[in-house]
């Protein structure tokens, strides 16, 4: 489906649910600074390409927040905002949420950061390049590209219950969007695009929030 771009400039005051584009901002950048996604965006402000935003231009942001595809990760910076944030699910409400969801580990290797709700909203496995990336649990792939910065070559998968999952720094990607994958399929190889040395960044999110997979998976 192909969407129409629009935009709305000017300095005057945003109303409540708003943003105005400002100078060096990426949709990337908007979006997690709602506790949103790009998708949302996209799709509530018509736009049929992520990075044709201009300065000046006015964005709606609120009713995005129940969005199909990611917003924020861990390993990307971005600036702080006057909005309001919603706090990251804690460990115990991300056991509550992820109950009776069965994940597979998406890549074997060393966990070297786990999810802790603040400074990491996710995993990140650290393995030699080519180690393949597994689909956590079946689902549709709903992104697959490198076109959202910080997250090199990014799968993101949409999962029943409102849960999706994210797949950063790959090497070579092995699905399209649209495509639907089983659970342990392999969907990319592990890589290093948009990071130092070859590593998996991989996020949990419930309706548009990172959760503390670990309950749903397997011990390590």
């Amino acid at each position: 489906m192909v969407l129409a771009g629009c935009s709305s400039t000017g300095s005057g005051k945003v109303e409540p649910g708003y943003y105005r584009v400002q100078a060096g901002d990426t949709l990337n950048k908007i979006a997690r600074q709602h506790n949103t996604s790009v998708s949302a965006l996209m799709r509530l402000n018509n736009l049929s390409n992520p990075d044709r935003i201009s300065k000046g231009q006015l964005l709606r942001v609120d009713g995005a927040g129940s969005s199909t595809a990611t917003g924020s990760a861990s390993e990307s910076t971005g600036s702080r905002t006057s909005g309001t944030r919603a706090p990251a699910a804690s460990s115990s409400s991300s056991a509550a949420v992820v109950r009776g969801l069965k994940l597979v580990w998406p890549a074997e290797g060393t966990l070297t950061q786990r999810y802790n709700g603040s400074s990491s909203k996710g995993l990140t496995i650290v393995n030699k390049a080519g180690t393949p990336v597994k689909a956590a649990t079946a689902g549709s792939v709903v992104y697959a590209g490198n076109r959202l910065r910080g997250y090199g070559n990014l799968v993101i998968v949409q999962h029943s219950g409102d849960f999706l999952s994210i797949y950063a720094h790959n090497g070579k990607l092995l699905v399209k969007e649209g495509q639907k994958v089983s659970q342990g399929q392999q969907i990319a190889e592990m890589g290093s695009t948009d990071r130092k040395g070859p590593g998996l960044y991989f996020e949990l999110r419930h309706r548009g929030q990172p959760v503390d997979p670990s309950a749903a998976l397997p011990q390590r």
